[in-house]
């Protein structure tokens, strides 16, 4: 999957998902107060399961998950380093 891609995937999730109309890709949405603590949890899920990758502890970072940028970059920096889905 693309960078354009994955963004695109990440975006209909937070559109889906949330009250957003428009969202920029470097948007903080935590600090926009657009999504709350809960929706995080919801998020990680999204990730992991779209993207086959495993969420470790360490990487519970809002840094990772701030926006879409963010997300996309967290999940090419796991893929990079063949940290996949546990089974």
């Amino acid at each position: 999957m693309s960078a354009d891609d994955s963004s695109a995937v990440i975006t209909a999730f937070l559109l889906r998902h949330t009250r957003l109309g428009q969202l920029d890709p470097e948007a903080n949405i935590f600090a926009a107060g657009h999504v709350n603590s809960l929706f995080a949890l919801q998020l990680i899920t999204f990730v992991e399961k779209n993207f086959g990758i495993f969420v470790e502890n360490e990487d519970l970072d809002l840094a990772n998950f701030c926006s879409i940028g963010a997300i996309r970059r967290f999940v090419e920096r796991k893929r990079a380093a063949g940290e996949t889905e546990k089974a």
